[in-house]
């Protein structure tokens, strides 16, 4: 029903389904619903929604979460979570980031990608497959998780936004150049050119 996708305001695409958050706090979803993903539509008072391979997580109004889909590592399990103000979805596990600058974590951990309970002062998450990072208010970087997608993420400065990708991590620069590390298979670090013009 396509009158369902009106009054969008933001998206997220999992493996193989897309949720939409709507003007009014609901949230619609379509695609592969094996594990539930898709069902999402009791939720209200939604801000933010994130999906993940196989799971589907939204930040309500007040600060909690709720979840759907597969739990298998238990990534679903964030109903205990407060003063949440964003959600990054791993393959199988969850990040929130607290309003006070800390971070939780549940689900899949075999690289370490959920060991951030001692991160603080931290303004942006990012999660994938096998590592996370956190931006810090000072413009500096932290991560965790599979060290061939983060390592030497911890010397970059100045840096305003983040994003963890498959084999990779990207820093965006206040000066709006880029800086990548991680496997560049493909040239998904190729990213040295990138500036403001």
């Amino acid at each position: 029903d396509v009158s369902r996708w009106q009054d969008i305001v933001t998206i997220s695409a999992g493996d193989s389904h897309t949720v939409g958050l709507k003007t009014d706090g609901t949230v619609v979803a379509v695609g592969d619903n094996n594990y539930g993903q898709c069902d999402v539509s009791s939720w209200k008072d939604i801000v933010a929604i994130s999906a993940g391979d196989d799971h589907t997580v939204g930040i309500k109004a007040d600060g909690k979460v709720v979840a759907v889909g597969n739990n298998d590592h238990g990534q679903c399990d964030v109903a205990s979570w407060m003063d949440i103000v964003a959600v990054s979805i791993g393959s199988a596990y969850t990040v929130g980031l607290k309003a006070n600058g800390t971070v939780v974590a549940v689900g899949y951990n075999g690289y370490g990608q959920c060991d951030v309970a001692s991160w603080n002062d931290i303004v942006a998450i990012s999660a994938y497959s096998t590592h996370t990072v956190g931006l810090k208010a000072d413009g500096t970087v932290v991560a965790v998780g599979d060290d061939a997608y983060n390592r030497g993420v911890n010397s970059w400065q100045n840096i305003v936004s983040i994003s963890a990708g498959g084999k990779c991590t990207i820093g965006l620069k206040a000066n709006g150049t880029v800086v990548a590390v991680g496997d560049n298979k493909y040239g998904q670090c190729d990213v040295g050119n990138w500036k403001l013009r």
